[in-house]
């Protein structure tokens, strides 16, 4: 009698806020994470709140706190990040960098960094030109972390668009563009899961990267 296993779902951890309860930029990651649910993930969200609570990562000191420990983990055993930033004066917030500096404690991992995982790229700004000049800064961050930004990020200008609630936002295109985000780093996990899976057995092909998987799961 053979039994089958349901492959684990993969996990999904977000990573974005302000300082200020109930922001836009949350509220965005929000729609993102459900559009990974919907595809098949588990998540995780780390909002402003937390990033807030973490203090400045020093490389130089070996203490980590309970909640820099929190996010070191939860990155670590994620299969897809999604980050979600508001564009302060052309860059990524202080808040949202020092939780991706605190990300240095992978760099000896046997996934280093973001390494082997989608990374989902949320941008919201009071304006068109911050917020496409900000996902541009943060793409090249996710590059400098080894992750693979998924082909669709989303830039969201709150000029235009209000987020009235968790669940209500203004512009049904920006919904479906933060599912898209979501749903894209659910599906990459889900490929790449179930490369690595088959690697393991010998059944996949020594030329089959995270990249082409990526096109693949899109």
């Amino acid at each position: 009698m053979s039994t089958s296993h349901s492959p684990r779902l993969p996990l999904v951890v977000g990573i974005g806020g302000t300082t200020r309860a109930a922001s836009s930029t949350e509220r965005a990651l929000g729609f993102a994470l459900r559009g990974a649910e919907h595809a098949g993930a588990r998540t995780q969200l780390f909002g402003g709140t937390f990033l807030h609570s973490l203090p400045h990562y020093a490389p130089e000191s070996a203490q980590r706190t309970d909640a820099q420990l929190e996010l070191i983990e939860a990155v670590r055993a994620a299969d897809a990040v999604i980050i979600a930033t508001p564009g302060y004066h052309g860059g990524v917030s202080g808040l949202v960098k020092n939780a991706l500096d605190t990300l240095e404690e992978l760099r000896n991992d046997s996934r280093p960094y973001l390494d082997g995982r989608a990374v989902g790229c949320i941008v919201t700004a009071y304006g068109w030109q911050a917020a496409g000049s900000v996902l541009t800064s943060l793409r090249s961050i996710v590059h400098a972390l080894r992750g693979w930004p998924t082909p669709f990020g989303a830039g969201i200008n709150t000029l235009e668009t209000r987020f009235e609630s968790a669940h209500q936002c203004s512009d049904p295109k920006v919904v479906d563009q933060l599912s898209t985000v979501g749903t894209q780093a659910a599906q990459f996990a889900l490929a790449f899961n179930t490369h690595r899976a088959a690697s393991q057995t010998g059944a996949a092909s020594e030329e089959t990267s995270p990249a082409s998987l990526l096109s693949l799961a899109v």
